[in-house]
């Protein structure tokens, strides 16, 4: 029952949205960019039917602007993924009567065109703006409008959702963020594929004098990612914490075992540390602790994410692959 409740308004909320998307047809078919009123739908999710032009409608703004939140996709699954995610989404902020300011769209598009260096005053020159829109993005103006009316609403429902969540955070968690930042290493590293050939190379050039050696004789020989934190080392270079926190525990000058990183293996020369003091913790604890609940709060409306799209179960009509 709460299902069919569920479905019956997002087939309210589609109507609505095919509205929004169509509302300069005419002047979008002259452009050749879209197909407006295609019978067929794209798909569906909560057993209502994606008309195309909705479909059509999120994609063209995805690829126009961009993913603006999330890593960009790279692959054309990826898009579809993140269309299809944006559809779902969209209709969930028009379930939720989300609407966009037009002080917020205004802003949108003045950052937008100062990003992009203009000439001339959107607001007071409209000729030289509804000219940019065609020759920049192949679209009328009203559209180029509704898409980024379309992004902003996305973004206001994901920080509407995010903001619901009111994750516990101890001090404990909030110290060791500290910790993992302040902590700052510097180090070089010979990468591998193989764990063996790392293995090998670390017993040959365990004693630090040989790594010095060797770095006099070809200073490119090793990856510096330069003075960093722990956390960069962690979140990006892919370092198991453990191996992170012991390399910070060696001596300068030290060489350390194989240890995974982003991409196969590595192994290490310590080069520079600097420890963080403690002692400092409670001048920043109040920033870590609302560091660590933003970090909590995106990590559950990523949850919700994705339980909203297992819930709808998306089934895929147009040639593409299935969303995962």
């Amino acid at each position: 029952m709460k299902k069919e409740i569920r479905a019956k308004f997002y087939q309210w909320c589609l109507g609505l949205f095919l509205v929004f998307c169509i509302c300069n047809s005419a002047a979008f078919a002259e452009e050749e960019v879209i197909k407006i009123q295609d019978e067929q739908p794209a798909g569906e999710f909560f057993g209502v039917p994606v008309p195309m032009d909705n479909y059509r409608f999120v994609k063209a703004a995805m690829m126009i602007f961009g993913a603006r939140w999330g890593a960009e996709p790279t692959t054309p699954q990826e898009v579809e993924n993140r269309v299809w995610e944006n559809l779902l989404l969209s209709y969930e902020a028009h379930r939720r009567n989300i609407t966009v300011a037009q002080e917020e769209l205004v802003d949108e598009i003045t950052k937008l065109l100062k990003a992009e260096k203009v000439a001339f005053d959107w607001k007071k020159d409209k000729v030289s703006y509804e000219k940019w829109v065609k020759d920049r993005v192949r679209e009328p103006r009203e559209l180029f409008e509704n898409q980024l009316k379309h992004l902003i609403q996305l973004q206001v429902l994901r920080e509407s959702v995010r903001k619901s969540f009111q994750p516990q955070v101890t001090q404990e968690e909030a110290m060791q963020e500290y910790m993992n930042e302040y902590n700052t290493l510097s180090v070089e590293f010979v990468q591998f594929e193989d764990v063996k050939a790392a293995q090998a190379y670390y017993a040959k050039m365990k004693d630090p004098k040989l790594w010095e050696k060797e770095a006099k004789k070809n200073p490119k020989f090793a990856v510096r990612p330069g003075f960093v934190s722990l956390e960069f080392l962690i979140e990006v270079w892919k370092i198991p914490k453990e191996d992170a926190y012991a390399m910070l525990n060696l001596t300068e000058g030290s060489v350390y075992k194989p240890t995974s990183i982003y991409r196969g293996y590595g192994v290490f020369h310590t080069l520079e540390k600097r420890v963080a003091q403690k002692e400092k913790f409670p001048e920043v604890k109040k920033s870590y602790e609302e560091q660590i609940k933003v970090k909590k709060q995106y990590e559950a409306l990523n949850d919700w994410i994705r339980q909203l799209k297992k819930d709808a179960d998306i089934k895929v009509f147009v040639k593409t692959a299935e969303p995962k």
